[in-house]
């Protein structure tokens, strides 16, 4: 059974209320160092946890921050994310709650929780945001515009130019693009293909032949049998695991990357260097875009100093076999 003040009161002789006041350091109470002493001590003995959601309901807000992430596969770019704001956050006393995006449960989610702060990867719409700004919620838009501390925009078309920018330097004029079918990635998808796109218009090149690519071989060898008779002779993929796929079809059509098709990916998760052949993609750094975040944060939710803003020049191209 949980200890409660009652109990820590009753050990050392005083009211719950005076457990009350000495637990959260209430000002303006009037309590001999003795009788603080007595309580803190009784506290310490029977082990007794002071309720979060009560200290919460006092104060108007919580130690967590509500992590809402979109309606998505989470894979191992999206889990980096999570576990290193979690681990940073944790390390400045704040406690890390992830939730799912979904439309009309944001109230429930965070009037619940009473967050100190809200950092969104995701949609959330003018009037989700509004909401909480309403209720004095400080918001750190990940996805949204990057307008003074309301946001930190991931650049998704910067990503998609450079995996442009590595092939046309491969000597590649005829780019297809392997996007996914899941209506769900639009988030990300759009941003990326269309700085595929732009950087395609800028050099005089033709549109990319955008072909939906599902995680399957079959699927896969279609793909690479249309961007073959369309001329194509290098794919960006929207991420590694496409380009996983479209180096699947491509062996069940005895090709190889780079000599009949070169293929880069996006995101250098684990598996890319294990690939046959190893797997040419874009490292986002999202390590150190979760540092930025909370420190963003504590900015908005306690005052920290506001850090400048994130270099997206640490996105890297890690170039292996596939290019």
């Amino acid at each position: 059974m949980a200890v409660t003040a009652k109990d820590v009161a009753r050990a050392a002789g005083v009211s719950a209320a005076t457990v009350s006041y000495v637990i959260n350091d209430h000002p303006g109470q009037k309590i001999t160092d003795a009788t603080r002493k007595r309580v803190l001590e009784a506290a310490e003995q029977l082990g007794y946890q002071p309720s979060e959601a009560a200290r919460a309901l006092r104060r108007g807000t919580s130690q967590t921050v509500l992590l809402l992430i979109p309606d998505v596969t989470i894979g191992e770019v999206m889990a980096e994310l999570i576990d290193t704001l979690t681990d940073v956050l944790d390390a400045a006393g704040l406690s890390a709650a992830t939730r799912r995006a979904a439309a009309g449960t944001l109230r429930q989610t965070w009037a619940g929780l009473r967050p100190a702060a809200v950092v969104v990867v995701g949609p959330l719409g003018p009037s989700g945001r509004q909401e909480l700004r309403d209720a004095g919620v400080p918001v750190v838009d990940v996805l949204g515009p990057a307008s003074g501390d309301d946001g930190q925009e991931i650049p998704q078309q910067h990503l998609g130019r450079m995996q442009v920018e590595h092939l046309t330097s491969r000597g590649h004029t005829a780019i297809g693009y392997a996007a996914p079918e899941d209506p769900r990635f639009a988030l990300f998808l759009d941003g990326r293909l269309a700085g595929v796109r732009g950087a395609c218009r800028e050099r005089g090149m033709p549109e990319p032949v955008v072909v939906p690519v599902r995680l399957d071989v079959a699927s896969a060898e279609e793909a690479v049998a249309r961007w073959l008779y369309a001329g194509v002779t290098a794919i960006a993929a929207y991420n590694d695991e496409a380009a996983f796929a479209v180096l699947a079809g491509m062996h069940r059509l005895g090709m190889s990357a780079p000599d009949d098709l070169a293929v880069i990916g996006l995101d250098d998760i684990a598996l890319a260097a294990l690939a046959s052949p190893p797997l040419t993609t874009i490292d986002q750094r999202v390590d150190l875009l979760a540092e930025h975040l909370a420190a963003l944060v504590l900015h908005r939710a306690h005052g920290a100093p506001q850090p400048p803003a994130f270099d997206w020049d640490v996105a890297t191209l890690v170039v292996r076999e596939s290019t």
